[in-house]
This record gives structure tokens, sequence and C-alpha cells, in this order.
């Protein structure tokens, strides 16, 4: 009896402790099962972190992307309204001159073809690179001497073949050679009737050709001499013409505007105003 009872607590404490023993073992297996689940939470919750900074970067790029497409579409605009605006004016330059051609060649005389405020309007801006480098070594008109052989002591006809010659030159596109016959003229004739005329003339030689600076003092020139010469109105347009190449953008103005004052209702006044317009835009541009 007493066997059997020392048997069976014996069998109960080895289960107990077998038991006992078990349990940490569990408890390990649940806590490492517990860290793993949290390490892959923490996984997905980085990866989507990751996604959302990933998507962030992208909307900035794309943002940026499209600030920079509409910047570039701006300019694009801008430079094609440039084009536009510098296509009219070499339509306008070689209309204008194959207009004043015309006007010279079916007259008797270049001279009595030039007279008139609407033989100057021209709003072109040269021709080519070539020319422009050829008239840059040229200067600007020396003023008549007074010295000079006065006209009437010349021969009407001498002096009318050199200006026609000079205009010639001019007419054939020689431009260097005539702007140097021009000037020959002026300081050998400058009380002659075509004195005015040479010197418009001669402005013109050097606008062709994109020599602005030297054009406009001969204009100007021109307009200090001759003031009631019928030269005068292209002169004081074409002064305003050159300010405007040369960035001159204050005298530009009041010189233009001067034209319109003084020869309302003209071609001349009417040239100017469109001028005024085209510098207007382009300010504001």
């Amino acid at each position: 009896m007493t066997v059997g009872y020392s048997m069976a607590a014996a069998c109960a404490a080895a289960m107990l402790l077998l038991m006992v023993t078990s349990q940490p073992a569990h408890a390990q297996r649940l806590s490492l099962a517990e860290r793993v689940a949290r390490l892959e939470q923490a996984q997905q919750s980085q990866q989507a972190s990751n996604k959302d900074q990933q998507g962030s970067i992208l909307v900035n790029q794309v943002q940026a992307l499209q600030s920079q497409v509409q910047q570039l579409q701006g300019q694009i605009e801008v430079l094609q309204h440039q084009m536009k605006l510098l296509k009219q004016s070499n339509k306008d330059q070689y209309v204008d001159l194959d207009s004043r051609l015309r006007k010279l060649e079916s007259s008797s005389t270049p001279a009595q073809a030039s007279s008139g405020p609407e033989a100057a309007a021209s709003t072109g801006t040269g021709t080519s690179a070539a020319m422009t480098a050829s008239a840059s070594t040229t200067q600007a008109p020396a003023s008549p001497s007074s010295s000079a052989e006065p006209a009437a002591s010349a021969d009407p006809q001498a002096i009318q073949q050199e200006y026609n010659a000079a205009f010639t030159a001019l007419r054939n596109g020689k431009f260097l050679q005539s702007s140097r016959q021009f000037q020959t003229f002026i300081e050998a004739h400058p009380n002659s009737t075509l004195a005015p005329n040479a010197f418009y003339w001669l402005g013109e030689s050097y606008y062709t050709v994109q020599n602005f600076d030297v054009a406009l003092k001969t204009f100007q020139k021109l307009l200090q001499l001759y003031p009631d010469s019928e030269k005068a109105p292209g002169a004081l347009l074409k002064s305003g013409y050159c300010q405007d190449a040369l960035h001159q953008d204050d005298a530009a103005v009041k010189t233009l505007n001067k034209v319109v004052s003084r020869y309302p209702g003209s071609s001349v006044a009417n040239l100017a105003q469109q001028r005024l317009q085209d510098i207007q835009l382009r300010q504001a541009n």
C-alpha cells in the first residue's frame, strides 16, 4: 500500500516537473512569432513610406517639368512674334524700295523722282553682313565747305551727271561706291539744289547696310543744314528708325512723335505711328 502510494506520488511529481520545464519553451515560441509579425509589419510600413516618398518626388519632378515646358512655350511665342515682325519689316522694305525705284525709273531725272516725303519712307533694316562690314569703314559726311565752288559757276549738266552716277550706284546695290560718290558730291556742290537729296540718299546707303550710327549722323546733318528741304520729313523719320535700331528707345519715341506732330496725315506720319506701335509692343513683351 505504501509502495503504491509512493509510485503515484512520484508520477504526479514527474508530470508537474514536465509541465513546469516545458512552459518556457512554449512561451519562447510565442515571443518569436510576435517578433516576426512585428518585423513584417515594420517592413511593410517602411515600404509604404518609401512608396509615398517616391510618389512625392515624382510629383515634384512632373510639376517642375510642366513649369519648364510653360516657360519654353512662352519663349517660343515671343520668338515667333519677333520673327513675324522681322518678316513684315523686310517685306515693307522691299515693297517700299521697289516702289521708289519704279518712280525713279519713270521720271526724267533722279532728283525729280526723289522729291517729297513719300520717297523717304523705308522701313527695312539692311541686306547683308558683307555690305555691313564694308560700310563700317566709312565715316559720317563732313560739313560742306564754304570754299566749295558755287553751283552757279559750275556746269549744271556736269553736276547732274555726278549726282546721277552716285544714285545709279545706289540703285545697283553698290552702297560703298555710292556713299563715297555722294560724299564727294556734297563736298564739291554744297549749294546745289541736289545737295539735300544727296545727303538723304547718302544716309539711305548707310541705313540699308545697317550702319545705323553713321546713317543717323547723316540724316541729322541734313536736318541741320537743310531743315526746310523736301527731304526733311523723310530724314526725321529715318532718324527715328536709326535710333530704334540702335536701341535708343526713348530718343526714337521722341523723334517719331515729332514726325507725327509736324507732318500729320502724311505718309511719314503713318509710318512713324506704325513704328511707335512696334516699339510699344516690343517693350510690353
